[in-house]
Parts: C-alpha cells; sequence; structure tokens
C-alpha cells in the first residue's frame, strides 16, 4: 500500500470537504434549510401498568412474643401505573403558516426545516 506525501494530502482536504458539502441538504438543487418560530411545545406520554405479586405480612409486636416463623403473611397483586415522555407535539409557524409535527425532542424556541421545491407535473398519460 502506499502512502500520499503530506503536501499532496494537504492539496487534496479542499477537494473532501467540497464533496462532503455536497451531501447536505442545503447543497442539493432545490433544497434549503430554514428555522421556524416554535409555538407551542407538548410532552406526548405514554402510561404504562406493571403488575407484580409480592408477600405482605403482618408485623407482630416484640411485645407478644410471637416468633417471625409465625408471622401472617398473605400474596397480594400490585398494580402500577407510570408514564414516560414518548414524544413532542410542535406548533410552529413559517412565513405565516402554521403547523404541527410530532418530534422526539422539544426543540427549543426555533425549529430547523427542511425547504424541497419539486414541480407538481401530472402524469405522462394524462399530458
Amino acid at each position: 500500500m502506499r502512502v500520499l506525501p503530506v503536501p499532496l494530502l494537504l492539496c487534496l482536504l479542499p477537494c473532501l470537504s467540497a464533496v462532503a458539502r455536497a451531501e447536505e441538504p442545503s447543497a442539493t438543487a432545490n433544497v434549503r434549510v430554514e428555522y421556524a418560530q416554535v409555538l407551542h411545545v407538548e410532552p406526548v406520554r405514554q402510561t404504562l401498568h406493571a403488575k407484580s405479586i409480592q408477600e405482605d405480612c403482618e408485623h407482630p409486636g416484640e411485645a407478644s412474643g410471637v416468633t417471625p416463623a409465625k408471622r401472617n403473611c398473605r400474596t397480594v397483586r400490585v398494580d402500577r401505573e407510570f408514564q414516560r415522555v414518548v414524544g413532542y407535539d410542535v406548533d410552529y409557524i413559517h412565513r405565516g403558516v402554521r403547523y404541527r409535527s410530532r418530534l422526539p425532542v422539544d426543540p427549543g424556541k426555533r425549529l430547523r426545516i427542511r425547504i424541497t421545491v419539486v414541480p407538481d407535473m401530472p402524469p405522462a398519460e394524462k399530458r
């Protein structure tokens, strides 16, 4: 395997960064990135239920003289409910038009959006 000399590598670096920029959406034809103002963010919660079985024992006082082996125990079912955030419903405005999207994270006050322009052409058989 041949190793390129350092001066040649330094000359190739600008070309590599140009290739990387060409893959970004803003460098693609008819695509640009803008920012929208976030109006409202509402967390979306999922309610989860967990069921388990545990032992519920009466604890007799030490003065009663009952040994731990003679405790009165019974098995009971315990239902638990908890919530977790699974996304965020985000209301935002861009160029006077309101939009709503469900996002995996809270975007804050500004939301980066991708604008794509594509011609709306009828199918070839209807032209």
